[in-house]
């Protein structure tokens, strides 16, 4: 293999890890200071690769709405991914899919506090479905089922 052949796949090979050595993988989550669940959300993002900052506010209701996300379809709690709201008991799966994919709205909602959800307790019964955040605010289609 010639040495510009080697220099280019070293090239590619580096670049091609750049984002998620720049932290595509962090999240801040804003919750209740009461709230365990929320904890138990924040340790299931960190068991999924993701470093969580965790910042406790009185204000989540208002921080929910200024996303864009109505009353009635907001989350335990609120976290920021990599330019993306995520509202609620969200499953990784639904997370990756929406950094891997991109889609051009303003993030996902599980809305409540689903039993068996992560960080919650309970058993799962029936499926989850995330909703979509549009960029104008409100809430879209199902964005995805799990």
């Amino acid at each position: 293999m010639s040495k510009s052949l080697k220099a280019l796949v070293l090239t590619l090979t580096v670049l091609g890890t750049t984002p998620v050595l720049a932290g595509e993988k962090e999240a801040t989550l804003y919750k209740n200071p009461e709230c365990g669940c929320c904890e138990g959300y924040a340790d299931y993002l960190r068991a999924n690769g993701f470093t969580v900052t965790v910042k406790p506010t009185h204000d989540l209701v208002g921080m929910s709405r200024d996303a864009g996300i109505p009353d009635d379809f907001q989350g335990c709690h609120l976290s920021m991914i990599d330019g993306y709201v995520v509202s609620g008991h969200v499953p990784i799966g639904t997370v990756n899919k929406l950094l891997t994919e991109r889609p051009d709205i303003k993030g996902v909602t599980l809305p409540g506090m689903p039993m068996g959800s992560p960080g919650m307790s309970g058993t799962k019964e029936g499926t989850f479905e995330m909703l979509e955040i549009q960029k104008a605010g409100g809430v879209g289609g199902v964005y995805t089922r799990e």
